[in-house]
C-alpha cells in the first residue's frame, strides 16, 4: 500500500511541480557553470547503492567532504544554492527517487557511501532494512544538529514504531520545519556538500 501511494503521489507532484523544476533548472544553468542536478551514490535499502538526485547548490569542483571540513563553506555555495538550501527546494528532485522505488516519502535519510560508521550503526540496529526517505523521524528531531548516534537512535525508533499515523505526523512536522528553516545551520550553507537534508 505504501509503495502504491509513493508512486501515485510522487508522479502527481512531479507533474504539478514541473514548472518549478524548469524555473529552478534555468536559474541554476544561467547563474553558474555545471549541471542542473547533483547526483551522488547513496546507501539504500539493504545497504545497496543507488543514484540520489538533488538540485545542484554548490560550485563544480567542490571537494566531496562534509561542509565543516571545507573551511569557508559559504564560498562553495552558489547564490541560488543558498536560497534552495534554506527553503529545502533543492530536495524536490528526490521525487524521482521515490517514483523509481529507490526511496519513500518517510524513512531514514540515505547515508553517503562513505559514512561508514553511520552505515555500521544502522545495520546493527536493523535500520538498513528500511527504504530511505525524503524526510524521517531524525529530520524532525534535530535535522542537521544530530550526530550519527542520535540519527541511528531516531531511525531505530521509527523502525520499531512505523505506521501511517507516524508517517503523517512526520510529514506535517517536516512542513513546519521547512517553513521555519529549523535545524539548518548557517542559513542553509552549513550542510553536507553532499547537499543533504541530511543523512
Amino acid at each position: 500500500m505504501k509503495r502504491f501511494l509513493d508512486i501515485i503521489i510522487s508522479l502527481l507532484l512531479l507533474v504539478l511541480l514541473s514548472p518549478l523544476f524548469l524555473i529552478i533548472g534555468t536559474i541554476i544553468k544561467l547563474s553558474s557553470k555545471g549541471p542542473v542536478f547533483f547526483i551522488q551514490m547513496r546507501i539504500g535499502k539493504n545497504n545497496e547503492l543507488f543514484k540520489f538526485y538533488k538540485f545542484r547548490t554548490m560550485k563544480v569542483g567542490t571537494p566531496n567532504v562534509a561542509t565543516d571540513k571545507l573551511g569557508d563553506s559559504r564560498s562553495y555555495v552558489t547564490a541560488i544554492g543558498r536560497v534552495l538550501r534554506k527553503t529545502s527546494l533543492d530536495e524536490i528532485p528526490q521525487l524521482i527517487n521515490v517514483f523509481k522505488g529507490d526511496m519513500t516519502f518517510v524513512g531514514p535519510r540515505p547515508a553517503l557511501y562513505n559514512q561508514y560508521e553511520l552505515k555500521e550503526m544502522r545495520t546493527a540496529a536493523g535500520v538498513h532494512r528500511l527504504l530511505p526517505g525524503i524526510t524521517g523521524w531524525a529530520q524532525v528531531n534535530g535535522r542537521d544538529n544530530n550526530n550519527d548516534w542520535e540519527k541511528t537512535g531516531h531511525d531505530t525508533y521509527y523502525l520499531n514504531n512505523k505506521s501511517l499515523k507516524l508517517d503523517i505526523k512526520i510529514l506535517v512536522r517536516t512542513v513546519f520545519k521547512v517553513l521555519r528553516a529549523d535545524g539548518i545551520l548557517e542559513n542553509g550553507s552549513q550542510r553536507n556538500n553532499s547537499e543533504d537534508f541530511t543523512a
